[in-house]
């Protein structure tokens, strides 16, 4: 079992957590449950209500759509980030290619965590921003691109 410090620093390296500060990540740390699986082992499938964010600790987990393989996520990895954000539908099927450990975060969990802790809401707020601006900017760019073809 990882202790509270071992899990903070493997939630310094998620980049939902980024800027979160080390003292914060430790209230984190304490609601991410650390749990074994087997190869073969789904996660999720595609369709379900999201509920978790997963990250390796050991092994690898197959994400895939339609028998067709989207990517694998092996240690340090996280899967299922965004279903601390949004209940949607999971857009594929998550299944563990080997044995292996993980950590996981409930959304429920996750929000009450939120609720309690502005120092937390406020660092996530930051990065969530931080993407939709990148996404932008990229967008913009490929626009401009587009136009002096």
């Amino acid at each position: 079992m990882l202790t509270v410090v071992e899990k903070v620093i493997l939630l310094q390296n998620v980049e939902v957590f980024e800027g979160i500060p080390t003292e914060q990540l430790s209230y984190l740390a304490a609601i991410a449950e650390e749990a074994s699986f087997s190869k073969g082992q789904e996660f999720y499938r595609f369709g379900e209500v999201s509920d978790a964010l997963y990250i390796v600790l050991e092994g690898e987990v197959g994400l895939h759509r339609d028998n067709e393989q989207i990517t694998v996520a092996r240690i340090n990895d996280t899967f299922g980030a965004w279903a601390l954000f949004d209940d949607k539908p999971r857009v594929a099927t998550a299944t563990a290619a080997e044995d292996g450990r993980l950590l996981r975060i409930y959304r429920e969990d996750f929000l009450d965590l939120l609720s309690d802790n502005s120092q937390i809401t406020e660092a996530v707020l930051k990065m969530i921003v931080g993407r939709l601006r990148g996404l932008l900017e990229r967008v913009e760019a490929n626009l401009g691109q587009k136009r002096d073809n």
